[in-house]
């Protein structure tokens, strides 16, 4: 297929870091890539969180490696995209869902807590960007980076202070880093989603079924959103379909604010 048949929403040979790829929304993005020809690298703190994972992506034949890394330190991102280009040969495609949250009311939030989710949701997105862009650069074929915020970021969280100021700043950081990069043919999108089913949200988010039904019911579809979900669009704006898009922050939330018009 040449150039000007090639499907425009086909990721085929997209080399694709997918850091918290072991788990949860992370697992399925790097699952839906692998399935439609992107070689993979899923990155995480723990390796046990990645090894299954990997796995069953050989075992459907794609191709899959990992990396263990701390997103909080510089270095240890600049190793994890040198691991990629050992591994693939070049980079395509940064997908920053990394992410954790303390739930805790901000009187009773310790400095330590404070500093721990800034550092993982903010700080190991700027510095995976920052590692991913200049590889970008070098390479010399720009790049494409979607980042996983939170409606959190868009709305704040009256349970979890720290994660929704740093969701925030992720959606901010896209707005900006596009707008910096975007004449070396990088793009910088976000991703905000709402309540998603999984087993990490649960204890955080819907820590009973009581509350879980009326998190639900906020929503205008009434149900809660599932990995795949926030994977597809992911797909979307790596592809060339999305070439015109850069710093936009697509919601996915099940239409919340939608129940709240008259």
């Amino acid at each position: 297929m040449n150039a000007a048949n090639k499907d425009p929403f086909s990721v085929e040979g997209k080399v694709t870091i997918v850091t918290g790829g072991g788990t949860g929304i992370g697992a399925a993005i790097a699952e839906q890539f692998s399935l439609r020809g992107a070689p993979v690298l899923i990155a995480s703190r723990k390796a046990e969180h990645l090894e299954p994972m990997r796995d069953k992506i050989r075992r459907a034949g794609g191709k899959c490696e990992m990396f263990v890394c701390d997103v909080r330190d510089l270095q240890a991102c600049q190793a994890l995209v040198n691991e990629t280009v050992k591994h693939f040969g070049r980079l395509d495609v940064l997908i920053n869902n990394h992410g954790a949250g303390i739930a805790a009311p901000s009187l009773e939030l310790s400095a330590n807590a404070w500093r721990a989710v800034i550092g993982i949701n903010l700080d190991g997105v700027f510095f995976c960007s920052k590692a991913a862009a200049s590889q970008f650069v070098a390479q010399k074929t720009g790049g494409c980076i979607i980042n996983i915020s939170s409606i959190a970021g868009i709305s704040g969280s009256s349970t979890m202070p720290s994660y929704g100021a740093a969701k925030a700043g992720v959606v901010n950081l896209t707005k900006s880093l596009a707008a910096e990069w975007g004449s070396q043919g990088i793009r910088v999108n976000c991703i905000a989603p709402g309540p998603i089913d999984t087993e990490g949200a649960a204890p955080r988010v819907w820590p009973n079924e009581t509350v879980k039904q009326a998190v639900a019911r906020s929503r205008a579809l009434g149900r809660f959103g599932r990995v795949e979900e926030v994977a597809w669009p992911c797909l979307f704006l790596a592809a060339q379909a999305s070439a015109y898009i850069t710093g936009a922050t697509l919601v996915i939330d099940g239409g919340e604010s939608l129940r709240h018009g008259f």
